[in-house]
């Protein structure tokens, strides 16, 4: 009974190993409870800049102001911005008290796989944006989003394919209810980000 026991656990020590040497294991929860809040900080500052005083709950394709179409730019790329540093400071801080490297063969494999969406879907955005097409922004970078996590998901946690469908889900919901795709936006990148870094920081990191 005990040489099954030690069987079972030296199985279980391979498995671990193999997994840690073919994912990106360092994805901080907290991160991305953080990320959510700051999408949703950035969600009331767009409603209260931008779009309070619009039509935009009633047309479909509105031709943004210089300074709204400035102002929309800034706002996306601070909450950009802001969520990859937290994610790289509190990712990198997981894997040196883990032990494992911040930047290898699996993280590579993970950005490649993530970016390869993520950066198809925001040259669309950018051009669609320029052309007027504002409402049709939150459900694609939704959709765009939810495609690359379930498409890097195969490298990581492997609840971040479900994240990624919800996302695909949300953004799709959000083509019916184009003059409140905002609130569809502040759902999807807000607070299912919330709760999926919040289950992950419970179940992964306390």
């Amino acid at each position: 009974m005990k040489k099954v026991d030690q069987y079972l656990d030296d199985i279980s020590s391979i498995k671990e190993m193999m997994e840690k040497s073919s994912k990106f294991l360092s994805l901080s929860g907290l991160s991305g409870i953080l990320a959510g809040t700051y999408a949703l900080i950035g969600a009331i500052a767009a409603y209260h800049y931008v779009f309070q005083d619009s039509q935009y709950q009633e047309y479909k394709i509105i031709i943004p102001t210089r300074q709204n179409l400035y102002m929309i730019l800034f706002i996306a790329s601070a909450v950009i911005l802001l969520s990859l540093a937290t994610g790289y400071l509190l990712s990198r801080r997981k894997a040196k008290k883990n032990g494992y490297k911040m930047w290898d063969k699996q993280i590579r494999r993970f950005a490649v796989s993530f970016m390869i969406p993520l950066v198809t879907g925001g040259i669309l955005c950018i051009i669609l944006v320029h052309k007027g097409f504002i409402g049709l922004i939150a459900p694609l970078t939704l959709i765009f989003y939810g495609l690359a996590l379930v498409n890097a998901s195969a490298f990581t946690y492997s609840e971040t394919r479900w994240l990624g469908i919800a996302e695909i889900i949300i953004g799709m919901l959000a083509f019916f209810n184009i003059g409140y795709s905002l609130v569809y936006w502040a759902v999807g990148f807000g607070v299912l980000h919330i709760i999926y870094g919040a289950f992950m920081y419970f179940k992964y990191e306390r």
